[in-house]
């Protein structure tokens, strides 16, 4: 038995390599663009070359961190980060992109908080669930002061404004108070709430109102060039690449018809220029890294590990649900929202957080192996 997974190390690392080539090629052009006049053609390819190197260098660290000390870190961490989603809406410190504040610019790299949330709410919402074990069947020493928190995130996270962020960290904490034995009912009641309070804030922003019409009717000639620009051209791209793609840099949407390619629209780019084949080999190894989440999980918990089994199905249901949600905007499944496809997409605080996330898998494992020979952690 070796100490580590070697085939979940091989799938992250080609996720990332892969990645990187992918944002060099949809990002290659945008430098003849206004916008991006003063960069260079490679810009995107350095700088995520320096993220990807980051990120292994932090998940490095992280997976000499026992998962025993994460437990106690973990409320301190998510305390941490709620901190730095309010400093986000102070004028001055937080950055703004395209009308949303997500960022806190640290000059070489923007600190992007809300993708901190997302593995802090799993360490979180795995320690409490541990915690709060014997009251997990009643409603307010059990389950609202857990939905008070993910309530006090979601109201920062509107404010930024980013709600695909909150849904995931709304998934990520359901799942978890879920799978650590919730009362049915309370989780069923609590669930359709909501899904009501999404519907509200959709129904009252008209603007998201307006997203939703866009997605179910994209080439409406009212919505083609508007709301729905991107999904348009996300589906034209696909459509461009049928089974095996255009090739390798052939893509023509990336060429400024298809804005944000190298970020939240990736794998259209991938699609157009790998084709069907390309898309379902992403798909294929995001699933294997699920299913290898859950595996992990369930045996930690088999060996009297709670905490870290929820953690290692915790991360297995944030990097599923984000993963889904991109795959699905992209396909035009779900209506268009700012989320990244881990791993892959360009970007410096996400390509850090889940190289972190997969890195505490990595030390649940690892701490698995130990136990299961015999061994003392």
């Amino acid at each position: 038995m070796m100490n580590y997974d070697e085939l979940l190390v091989w799938v992250t690392m080609i996720l990332m390599l892969f990645g990187m080539v992918m944002v060099y090629s949809a990002s290659v052009a945008l430098p003849d663009s206004p916008k991006y006049a003063n960069y260079k053609n490679n810009h995107f390819l350095l700088r995520q070359a320096m993220f990807i190197v980051i990120s292994m260098v932090a998940a490095a660290l992280a997976f000499r961190i026992p998962v025993a000390t994460w437990q106690k870190l973990a409320p301190y961490l998510f305390v941490a980060t709620l901190i730095l989603l309010v400093i986000v809406l102070v004028p001055g410190l937080g950055k703004g992109v395209n009308g949303a504040k997500r960022w806190i610019s640290l000059k070489v790299i923007n600190l992007q908080p809300s993708e901190f949330m997302k593995m802090f709410m799993v360490l979180y919402a795995a320690d409490y669930t541990v915690r709060k074990q014997e009251y997990m069947h009643k409603l307010t020493k059990g389950f609202l002061p857990m939905m008070a928190a993910v309530a006090v995130v979601g109201l920062l996270l509107l404010l930024e404004p980013d709600l695909g962020a909150f849904g995931v960290i709304v998934c990520i904490a359901m799942g978890i108070l879920f799978l650590g034995g919730i009362n049915g009912i309370w989780f069923g009641g609590i669930a359709a709430t909501l899904v009501g309070i999404f519907t509200m804030v959709i129904v009252l922003s008209p603007w998201r109102r307006e997203r939703i019409f866009a997605y179910l009717n994209p080439f409406d000639e009212d919505h083609a060039l508007g709301k729905a620009y991107q999904l348009t051209h996300s589906l034209i791209a696909f459509g461009r690449g049928e089974i095996f793609g255009v090739g390798l840099g052939a893509s023509v949407e990336k060429l400024h018809y298809l804005p944000e390619a190298h970020t939240d629209f990736l794998l259209a780019v991938i699609g157009e220029e790998l084709g069907f084949f390309g898309v379902t080999a992403v798909i294929l190894l995001f699933y294997f890294l699920v299913k290898r989440a859950f595996e992990i999980g369930r045996q930690a918990i088999a060996l009297d590990q709670t905490f870290a089994g929820l953690t290692a199905k915790g991360i297995g249901l944030w990097i599923g649900v984000q993963t889904f949600i991109n795959m699905g905007v992209n396909l035009g499944l779900l209506p268009t929202k700012g989320l990244t496809l881990p791993l892959m997409s360009y970007g410096g605080s996400g390509v850090m957080i889940n190289c972190v996330g997969l890195a505490i898998l990595l030390r649940v494992d690892f701490e698995n192996r130990v136990l299961m020979r015999g061994g003392r952690l």
